[in-house]
């Protein structure tokens, strides 16, 4: 299985594996057509505003790790954000998730990143334990909030 970054020729396997991601996670909405926008200013060669990995086998895509950039005043520079991250259960337990996020992981620091953050489902165990193998853990004291703003 290769890790490489994502390109557009990629999108229609990309946006399958979206959906899929969705479905796991009851997350509602699925926009096929918007979430193809997003994933070509991802793409884009000149965009900045993150990246995309796949891990790849003979054509198929097997998962994917989506990270969005943000410039923090509080961590003095630029973060990482994990926006999506996602392996077929099919193929999980492989090292393809931790390959995916070594990969975001070197991306950023080479973009001068000070520091990575993700969100995570409370019920979502195996994530967890997944993440807090790889040194991640909670930040004391803090919560995420949020709002729509459409």
């Amino acid at each position: 299985m290769a890790i490489r970054a994502a390109a557009s020729a990629d999108i229609p396997q990309l946006l399958a594996l979206i959906r899929r991601y969705w479905d796991f996670e009851a997350i509602v909405g699925f926009d096929a057509l918007r979430i193809e926008l997003v994933l070509q200013t991802l793409l884009a060669p000149t965009g900045s505003a993150g990246a995309v990995w796949v891990a790849e086998e003979a054509g198929v895509l097997a998962g994917y790790l989506i990270v969005v950039r943000v410039t923090s005043i509080e961590h003095q520079g630029v973060m990482g954000e994990i926006d999506e991250f996602f392996v077929l259960p099919e193929a999980r337990a492989r090292g393809l998730g931790a390959a995916l996020l070594a990969a975001a992981e070197a991306w950023l620091r080479q973009q001068g990143c000070v520091r990575l953050q993700l969100q995570l489902h409370k019920a979502n165990r195996s994530a967890r334990a997944f993440y807090e193998r790889r040194g991640y853990a909670p930040r004391a004291d803090y919560e995420l909030l949020d709002r729509a703003l459409k």
